[in-house]
C-alpha cells in the first residue's frame, strides 16, 4: 500500500490504497516515517509524497482511527521525520488531503496540487485534537485566521483559496503532475547532497 522507489537523487513514496481513498493505517505510517529516514541515510537530494487515485489522503483508516490511531503519536513520528529531511522535499498532492495527512505534507518544502483538490481537517467535529506540530506549521503558511478557518471553523478550502492563502504553491493539471515535480527537483537532484543541506539549512 506503500510504494517506495529511488532514481537517481529522488526518493519517492507513493501512497497506494485508492480503494479505501488513501486513508492510511499505522503500518503506512510507519513505512513512510522509515523511508524518510532511509533517504536521510542514501543521501537523497530529493523526497516526494505522492498519492494514487483522485484523492491524495483522507487521513486516518476508519477502522484504525477508532481503535485510536486518530490521536497515535506515530502521525507526529511521521512529520517529524518529513521536517528533518535535509533535502528538498515536495508533496505533489494528487487530489483531496484531509485530516492527519495534513501532518506530512505540511512538514513538506513545496507543496503542489491538482484544480481539484480540497483541503480539510475536521478536528473540531470529530472531537480530536490535531496533531501537536501541525497547527504551527499551518500557522506559519496561512497566517493564525486562516489555520483557524480550517482547524476551527471546519471549512473546506479550495485549491484555488489554497494557493491565495499560501497553503500550497502552484496549481498543477493531473496529466502534469509528474512533470512538474520533476522539473521542481532538477536543480537540487543534479546537486550534492550536502549543498542542498547547506541551502537549506540557510533558509
Amino acid at each position: 500500500m506503500i510504494m517506495v522507489t529511488k532514481d537517481d537523487g529522488i526518493c519517492s513514496v507513493i501512497i497506494n490504497r485508492p480503494e479505501k481513498a488513501n486513508s492510511l493505517t499505522r503500518d503506512m505510517l510507519n513505512t513512510i516515517a522509515d523511508a524518510a529516514a532511509q533517504a536521510t541515510a542514501d543521501g537523497a537530494r530529493v523526497f516526494v509524497l505522492r498519492g494514487t487515485g483522485k484523492v491524495f489522503s483522507a487521513g486516518a483508516d476508519l477502522d484504525e482511527a477508532r481503535a485510536g490511531l486518530a490521536t497515535d503519536g506515530v502521525w507526529e513520528r511521521l512529520s517529524g521525520a518529513i521536517a528533518a529531511l535535509p533535502c528538498l522535499t515536495i508533496a505533489a498532492l494528487n487530489g483531496t488531503l484531509a485530516g492527519g495527512a495534513f501532518g506530512m505534507a505540511l512538514a513538506c518544502d513545496l507543496r503542489i496540487a491538482v484544480p481539484g483538490a480540497k483541503f480539510f481537517y475536521p478536528v473540531m467535529k470529530l472531537g480530536f485534537l490535531p496533531q501537536p506540530s501541525d497547527p504551527a506549521r499551518m500557522t506559519a503558511l496561512i497566517g493564525p485566521s486562516r489555520a483557524k478557518m480550517i482547524l476551527m471553523a471546519g471549512q473546506k478550502i479550495t485549491a484555488e483559496e489554497a494557493l491565495a492563502w499560501g497553503l500550497i504553491d502552484r496549481i498543477i493539471a493531473p496529466e502534469a503532475l509528474d512533470a512538474e515535480v520533476v522539473a521542481l527537483a532538477g536543480d537540487a537532484r543534479g546537486a550534492n547532497a550536502d549543498h542542498v543541506a547547506a541551502i537549506k539549512a540557510l533558509l
